[in-house]
């Protein structure tokens, strides 16, 4: 009688288990390359979304207990051109004002902001890599990949509860709070545009903008190189800063 062999079945072959939500939180930072392509396989957002949001708001609510706001904006108001045409008075009460909103103003852009870049930045980056990279992807997947890219702001929030913490009171640039780009380098009374463009370098946003290369690389990896991504993300965001740096520019 015959006897048939089963062989071990190809590992090659069988299907890898998806990462979890909170495995591909973490594996962002950590393993990149294998989180975006499972994220690519099977597009996820809103967990992403929920932990850039919450953090956010949580960094802010430090943020209004730490700040004199009725101080920050009453200096903002001194060093407008229009302060010589205001009365104590009417300095005074903008600065009142300015204290009681600008701690909901905090709230309200820690709410939208995750989503609201995730699904601006989405659509943007969805059309570069589609026409000037062939990835024919969808924006669920375009979603995916920016709003878990987006997670080094993650950091970038730990790291200014941190500093509101360490440093006096008074003593914070609510402007640029962290110092991570080249603006925090550049003297008191360097032009706008200048300061504009200092800003726009900085530590987190090329962080993020290699993560979301690796991400849409991922997306078609035999037609769309890891190298080649990563420079149509950095080619969207000059046209960003180009943008940004005229408007202060002209402004300014």
């Amino acid at each position: 009688m015959a006897t048939t062999t089963v062989g071990m079945p190809d590992p090659a072959s069988e299907p890898q288990q998806s990462i979890s939500g909170f495995g591909r939180i973490v594996g962002v930072f950590f393993s990149p390359g294998k989180t975006f392509a499972d994220i690519a396989k099977r597009p996820s957002w809103i967990l992403a979304v929920i932990v850039s949001t919450v953090v956010t708001l949580g960094a802010f609510a430090v943020m209004n207990q730490k700040v004199d706001w009725r101080e920050v904006s009453a200096k903002k108001i001194e060093e407008s051109p229009r302060a010589a045409n205001l009365s104590a008075e009417q300095k005074q009460q903008q600065a009142e004002m300015g204290a009681k909103i600008t701690p909901y103003i905090l709230y309200a852009s820690g709410l939208l902001i995750p989503i609201l870049f995730a699904v601006i930045v989405g659509a943007v980056m969805l059309g570069a890599f589609n026409l000037l990279g062939g990835a024919n992807t969808n924006f669920t997947t375009a979603l995916s990949i920016v709003a878990h890219a987006n997670l080094v702001y993650v950091l970038s929030s730990i790291l200014l509860v941190v500093i509101l913490f360490l440093k006096p009171a008074g003593t914070i640039d609510v402007e640029n709070p962290i110092a991570t780009n080249l603006a925090s380098f550049m003297a008191d009374g360097t032009s706008k545009w200048l300061i504009a463009l200092g800003k726009s370098v900085d530590i987190f946003t090329i962080w993020l903008l290699v993560l979301t290369g690796i991400g849409f690389a991922a997306t078609n990896p035999r037609k769309l190189k890891t190298g080649s991504a990563i420079g149509i993300a950095f080619g969207v965001w000059l046209g960003f800063v180009v943008c940004r740096v005229g408007w202060a520019f002209i402004f300014s």
